[in-house]
Formats: structure tokens, C-alpha cells, sequence
């Protein structure tokens, strides 16, 4: 364990102080296209964060290489190698996507082929457990096509959500403990060689975003941009393909007892077939969503719109920071959830926590709608919002405020500007600062 410490303390701190310069870099480069109509900011900010958690990643697979226990990951399995080779592929796909905006079908390719690469160097599925028939082979033709499916679907999934300033890396941080977790587990409780690398890759998973996030939280200083967003997306299905149709149940003796202990025992052999899914669970149902959603109006699937997720989340009333905090909490429900009945299937105490628990989330879930009303004699006791006097104010003030300054969804675009940038480089107020680019513009 004091390892798996290292690698990660060493991944963070690569990335977090590369990601510094980095900015600097892709201010320098160009990297900060104008504001769509779909952005919640409204500050030109610089992506290419990616770059930063390419190097954390090579860091810790260099540091994990030469440490005792994690060298035998490298000697044993070719997976850390091949990890590294798709990652790279789809790292520079993600540079060139953040710099010059290529077509989302070539990206489409790149992931595919990035996924092909980590598949001919032997990071694939080989078999399925399957409940009630065991354990099912898989032809080379089968286990190439599921690996290429699960790569693409992470990764989108990932590139999906990645809407909020610390969302993305917040919620892949929050899935890959829960892995990490659970493939700790499986290594030393069962001594399964085998869940080693899906170890490894969860803990440098954990550090890269980690190591990015305090650049990432609101306000974001900086973007993950798609080199990040496709990179974690790629190195969080690694794991669970690194895992998944790799644990020998024979090689875990679970077939010991009545039918019924055998029942509960084969949980953790499954669990693999549903981590995956648990992990990328709001994710991928955003993305099932947003591809419902564009083709009944008849759009493109890849076509972007602000429909996702964390978007009705601030049409609901939620701020950014709530709205994130939010998908965090469901993110942890859901993989530590899935972690905990893996453990102990047989405990009513997990189920009834978790129901408890999501009753407590769809109630923050709605917090906006319900508005308190505070008696006049208690209004002193309570924060300004609350009280009655002043909602009234405010509701009188506004016409007058109305003409001075326009609301924050009807202001304009703003172009890409170093003294505009999110962080340390902006100057003075915001409305004045768009006041001079207003005035400087030529539209």
C-alpha cells in the first residue's frame, strides 16, 4: 500500500506543478477558442490541461517501474506498456482537437485505434463470467470488438460530462478509488496476480486528477480540453478491461457450502461484468440521453447542445458549485455502493443505506424548487436571503438594475484575450472588462 501511496503522491505532484506552466503555454498557443453558446463560462479560459496529465501518467508508470513490489506489474504483463501506447494515441489526438477542432468522426477513429493498439499488445478481454454459466471464452474477433466498444464508451462518456469547472476530473477521481478498491481487494484478499495492473492504473488514475482539480475548480484557471477528458476516459476503461474476464473463480474457493453461500460468494466474481458500468454510470446515461435526445430532433449524435445533465442542474436552480457537488455525490453513491455489496452482499444494512441515501440526494436534487418562508419575527435570526423585506427590495430594484447591466445569460460572446483569462491574469471588474471589450470590438 505505501507504494501505491508513492505512485500517486508522485503522479499529483507532476501534474499539478506542470499544469502551471502549461496554461501559460496554451495562452501563448492559441488554445482558447471564444465562448459558445453551450459554455457556462464566460471568460476565455485555456485548455490543453491534458498535456500536464499525459506527464503525471508516464511519472507514475516511471516511478510504479522502479519501485519493488509494482516492478513485478511490468515484468509479469505487457498491459502497463500497452496502457501507455493508446494513451499516448489519444493524447495527441486531444492536443490537435483542443488547438484546431478536427472533426468529431475523426476523433471517432482515433479512439477506435488507440483502442486497437492497447488490444494487439495484449490489454483485452478474454472471457466473460457469465452468471449461472460460468466462465464464457471469447474469440479474438469477440473480445477485440467488446474492447474497442468499452474503450469508445468510456471515453465519450467521460468527454460528455466534462461541462463544470472540476466535474469530470472530480467524478473519474471519485470512480477510480472505488476501483481501486475493489481491485486491491480481489489482488490481496484472493491473491489474484491478475488485478495487479488495474490497481496500478486506478491509483495513477486517481493522481492525475488529483493533481489537476485545484487548477480545475471554480472558477477554472484551466481546461482538461478533449486531451485530458479522452485521456482519463481511455486509462479508466483500461482498468476495468485489465480486470474484467482476468479472475479464475477455482483460483478463489468460492465454491465451498450450501448452494446459497456459493450464491453469495460469486458476487465479487461478477462484480467485474458491473464495476464498469458503475463507474461511468451518470456519464454514460448522459450520453445515452444526449444521443437520444439529437437524433429525435434529427441532429447528429455528435452535435453539441446544452441539454447534458449538469446543465439542467443550473436551469433547476442549482449553482456551479452545487451542481458539481451533486454529480459528486451520486458518483460516490453509485461506485462505493456497488464496492460495499461486493464485500458484503448478504447485509441488509448496505441496501438500506443506499436507499437512504439516494432519498437524501433526489431531496438536494430539488432544494431549488421549495423556497423558505421565514416569520417576520424570526427574520433577524436568518441569513438576508431568507427574509421577506429583502426579496421584496430586490424584486422592486430589479427593473431599475435592468437597463445598466444585462443579465449573465444575454451577454455577448467574448473573444479570446490574454487579459480576459480566468486566474491570476485577470484585471478589475468583470462588466468593466466586458464593457472594454465591447467597446474595442468591431462587431
Amino acid at each position: 500500500m505505501r507504494e501505491y501511496l508513492l505512485t500517486l503522491c508522485i503522479t499529483a505532484a507532476v501534474t499539478y506543478l506542470l499544469t502551471g506552466p502549461v496554461r501559460k503555454f496554451a495562452i501563448v498557443a492559441g488554445a482558447m477558442p471564444e465562448i459558445r453558446a453551450r459554455d457556462v463560462h464566460r471568460e476565455p479560459t485555456p485548455r490543453l490541461g491534458g498535456i500536464a496529465m499525459f506527464f503525471g501518467l508516464c511519472a507514475g508508470l516511471l516511478v510504479a517501474d522502479h519501485l519493488t513490489n509494482l516492478h513485478e506489474v511490468f515484468k509479469n504483463s505487457n498491459e502497463p506498456r500497452a496502457l501507455l501506447s493508446g494513451a499516448a494515441l489519444i493524447w495527441l489526438i486531444g492536443v490537435l482537437d483542443d488547438k484546431f477542432e478536427i472533426d468529431a468522426l475523426i476523433k471517432l477513429g482515433g479512439q477506435m485505434i488507440a483502442a486497437g493498439v492497447m488490444v494487439m499488445q495484449g490489454l483485452t478481454i478474454l472471457w466473460l463470467p457469465i452468471p449461472s454459466v460460468g466462465n464464457v471464452a471469447l474469440t479474438q474477433w469477440q473480445g477485440t470488438l467488446l474492447t474497442v466498444a468499452l474503450v469508445v464508451i468510456t471515453i465519450n462518456a467521460v468527454n460528455f460530462v466534462d461541462g463544470l469547472d472540476g466535474l469530470a476530473a472530480g467524478m473519474v477521481c471519485i470512480a477510480s478509488a472505488a476501483f481501486f478498491l475493489y481491485a486491491y481487494r480481489v489482488w490481496v484478499s484472493y491473491g489474484i496476480e491478475a488485478a495487479a495492473p488495474a490497481t496500478l492504473f486506478s491509483v495513477i488514475l486517481m493522481g492525475m486528477c488529483v493533481g489537476f482539480l485545484p487548477h480545475n475548480m471554480h472558477p477554472a484557471r484551466i481546461f482538461m480540453g478533449d486531451s485530458g477528458s479522452m485521456l482519463i476516459g481511455l486509462v479508466l476503461a483500461a482498468g476495468a478491461i485489465s480486470i474484467t474476464g482476468q479472475i479464475d473463480p477455482d483460483a478463489m474457493n468460492l465454491f465451498s457450502g450450501s448452494e446459497r453461500n456459493t450464491v453469495h460468494q460469486m458476487v465479487p466474481v461478477y462484480i467485474p461484468l458491473l464495476m464498469p458500468l458503475t463507474i461511468i454510470a451518470i456519464p454514460a446515461a448522459d450520453l445515452v440521453l444526449a444521443i437520444v435526445r439529437r437524433t429525435w430532433r434529427g441532429q447528429s449524435p455528435f452535435a453539441a447542445d446544452r441539454g447534458h445533465l449538469h446543465h439542467r442542474l443550473l436551469e433547476v436552480g442549482h449553482s456551479h458549485s452545487r451542481a458539481v457537488l451533486i454529480m459528486y455525490f451520486w458518483s460516490a453513491l453509485i461506485g462505493f455502493g456497488a464496492l460495499s455489496y461486493s464485500v458484503n452482499n448478504a447485509s441488509m444494512w448496505i441496501v438500506l443505506s443506499v436507499v437512504a441515501l439516494s432519498a437524501i440526494g433526489l431531496v438536494l436534487l430539488l432544494l431549488p424548487r421549495f423556497t423558505p418562508r421565514t416569520p417576520r419575527w424570526a427574520e433577524r435570526f436568518v441569513p438576508p436571503r431568507y427574509r421577506r423585506s429583502r426579496t421584496a427590495e430586490a424584486g422592486a430594484t430589479a427593473p431599475a438594475m435592468a437597463g445598466e447591466e444585462a443579465a449573465p445569460e444575454h451577454r455577448a460572446p467574448v473573444r479570446a484575450g490574454v487579459s480576459g483569462v480566468n486566474g491570476a491574469t485577470a484585471i478589475g471588474a468583470r462588466s468593466r472588462l466586458l464593457d472594454q471589450r465591447k467597446a474595442g470590438s468591431s462587431r
